[in-house]
């Protein structure tokens, strides 16, 4: 079954293929256009709304199926495979507490680089060029992953929806600033759902994946409480 709202979104991308396009950036460079959104471009809601005319009511069940799901996922602790635009490759670990809105990407070396989430910022890190640079959390696409309880409309707005086999992809925006990016979240569906990535895509189309690996719901919040802080300068954002 594969649906699609793409006709109607500003961010033209009609095949599952283009998901996918990878273009040439440093990675660091990369992830920073990507959470920003450069280029972006507002679009009334009245437009947004047009998004989702023609929905079934399978898609509708699905969607909601996706939501519930995401809403049972706390604390999740996971291996993760990244590929930038440029097709470089890297590994490390990610915490994510969504009741508390925080989030962290420790990459394995020789990557210099390091993502933390907190206090409604972002924080990028590359230990390498000595450059950190922050951003609200609300200006980016993973924003909406760690919202504590995201709902699936309203201010948040579906802009295709593919399931192929055991595999289903649900991309969403800002309705308000579709602009800032989207993110397209990746499920495997085997005996329930589960998350197993997502794509972080901005205006341009510069897009990175991430796989998860090993991936465990649940665990100590004091864990990831211990774990979002930049290492070079031992404060907790």
């Amino acid at each position: 079954m594969r649906f699609s709202w793409l006709d109607h979104c500003p961010m033209k991308h009609r095949d599952r293929s283009s998901l996918l396009r990878l273009r040439c950036m440093r990675p660091f460079m990369l992830v920073m256009p990507l959470v920003l959104g450069l280029g972006a471009y507002a679009q009334p809601a009245s437009a947004q709304a047009q998004m989702v005319v023609g929905a079934s009511d399978q898609d509708h069940a699905l969607i909601n199926r996706i939501e519930e799901h995401l809403n049972t996922i706390t604390l999740l602790t996971a291996q993760f495979h990244q590929v930038a635009s440029d097709g470089k490759q890297s590994t490390g670990t990610a915490w994510l507490d969504r009741r508390n809105r925080r989030m962290r990407f420790q990459y394995d070396p020789p990557s210099p680089l390091l993502l933390v989430a907190n206090h409604d910022q972002v924080v990028f890190n590359d230990s390498e060029l000595g450059q950190t640079t922050t951003m609200p959390m609300d200006k980016t696409p993973i924003g909406l992953l760690l919202r504590p309880h995201l709902e699936l409309s309203g201010d948040v707005r579906v802009t295709a929806l593919m399931h192929e086999g055991p595999e289903i992809e649900i991309t969403l925006v800002r309705a308000d600033s579709p602009g800032d990016g989207s993110l397209t979240l990746l499920f495997q569906e085997d005996k329930g759902l589960r998350l197993r990535g997502w794509i972080v895509q901005d205006a341009q189309g510069e897009s990175t994946r991430v796989d998860l690996l090993h991936a465990t719901v649940g665990g100590r919040n004091r864990q990831i409480a211990c774990s979002t802080r930049i290492l070079a300068t031992n404060r907790e954002i």
